[in-house]
Order: structure tokens, then sequence, then C-alpha cells
């Protein structure tokens, strides 16, 4: 994960898709589905903006790890950008 955040880091730096210098945040999230969810995984990155219209990433995210039943420390979760 360490490489494809440096890596990516670099090229979204390199082709300047944003103001000023990009970086990710530490630390990173994974969740797995099984094959039959791909469908539904499709249509929600699909959706991905619409969605977010509604609800930010971090409360997605949050909502995620309760539903998953992962325990996590607050201390750990993201923080806003300001």
């Amino acid at each position: 994960m360490k490489q494809v955040k440096q890596d990516s880091s670099k090229w979204i730096n390199q082709k300047r898709f944003v103001n000023g210098k990009f970086s990710w945040q530490s630390g990173y999230g994974a969740f797995s589905y099984n094959k039959a969810d791909v469908p539904r995984v499709i249509n929600y990155i699909k959706n991905q903006e619409k969605h977010h219209k509604t609800k930010t990433f971090a409360e997605e995210y949050l909502q995620l790890l309760k539903d998953f039943k992962i325990e996590y420390n607050e201390n750990y979760l993201f923080k806003p950008i300001e």
C-alpha cells in the first residue's frame, strides 16, 4: 500500500491534477466483497459522485467499519482537511 500511495502521489503531482502539492493521509482501509457483489460494487463506483453529495466519505467509512463489525480507534480515523 505504501508503494501505491507513493507512486500515485508522484503521478498526480507530475500531472498537476491539483493546485499545490498532493499527498495521501497516513493509513488506509480495505474491504473485500464476494464475487456475487461485483455488479453492486460497480454500480456504487459509477454513482459515487452523486452518492457523496448526501454522505461524506468519512461518514461512509465509519459506517463500513460498523457494518463489518471492525474495531477501530477514533484517533486513527480520517481527519477533515482544513
